[in-house]
């Protein structure tokens, strides 16, 4: 029998298209996905080459210079030996999810090579490291351990299910995390549990799906707001931006309010 590939027709439920234009379905750039996951962790899995040019893996805590990943590891550790040998190296981090299913939710893999920081950026380096891992000031200033910074020259990112892309290390250093997503979870239950019908207006008006039956709101950022939408002819996904981006979840309340505005118009 041949071998199938995950993207094969038949291997997932047909989705229903739209029936008219999406308004606004701007969302953030992959760059942007990528400074967002980054900055919600403080532990990632680093990829390194042992002498044998085998690819090692290891569990390990960072901080963020700018975007860019700063290690702290000792020479003792396996993964600290195979640094000063290669510089070359990747970071695989996961975003914080309470899924079922882990392949559900967001991940990155940042890839390049470290360097040892020195000058003003080693002060800087020791300080970002810091302010995301405080444990660290147990074994910073220890003679074994040393800091890197991981200079990023390859993203992949993936948002679950369908969703990914890739991004150039400039446009993720250019990049910022988004202001919205990482404290938008109770806006979002809000609007779920009392906005349900606002939601359909969204959806039937801005999102392209007239025929929607029910409408819920599955994440929420800078630009706008997913929506799962259910209609008869099955299950879709779609995306109401806002007029203009939002610079904090403060904001998304509003936000909301002109989208229903607009909906109603």
């Amino acid at each position: 029998m041949a071998s199938r590939d995950h993207g094969d027709p038949g291997d997932a439920p047909s989705v229903p298209p739209p029936l008219a234009p999406v308004v606004n379905d701007t969302r953030p750039s992959a760059a942007e996905e990528a400074r967002t996951i980054a900055a919600s962790t403080n532990a990632a899995t680093l990829a390194t080459l042992t002498a044998h040019g085998d690819p090692w893996a290891s569990l390990v805590t960072f901080g963020l210079l700018d975007g860019a990943p700063v290690l702290c590891v000792s020479r003792m550790a396996e993964h600290g030996r195979n640094l000063t040998r290669d510089p070359r190296a990747s970071l695989a981090i996961v975003e914080p999810s309470t899924q079922a299913d882990p392949l559900a939710g967001g991940r990155v893999t940042l890839a390049g090579v470290v360097h040892h920081p020195n000058g003003d950026e080693l002060a800087a380096a020791r300080d970002a490291y810091l302010a995301d891992v405080p444990a660290g000031k147990y074994y910073i200033d220890y003679s074994d351990f040393s800091l890197w910074v991981l200079r990023v020259h390859r993203v992949r990112w993936v948002g679950g299910y369908g969703r990914m892309d890739s991004a150039t290390g400039e446009d993720y250093t250019a990049a910022d995390p988004d202001p919205v997503a990482p404290h938008a979870a109770g806006a979002i239950a809000h609007l779920n549990a009392d906005h349900a019908e606002s939601l359909r207006a969204m959806a039937q008006a801005l999102g392209g799906y007239p025929d929607t039956s029910s409408a819920t709101c599955t994440g929420a950022d800078r630009y706008g707001l997913d929506l799962r939408v259910v209609t008869d002819r099955g299950v879709a996904y779609t995306r109401v931006g806002y007029p203009e981006p939002i610079g904090s979840v403060a904001e998304l309340r509003g936000a909301a309010k002109e989208l229903v505005r607009l909906a109603s118009a």
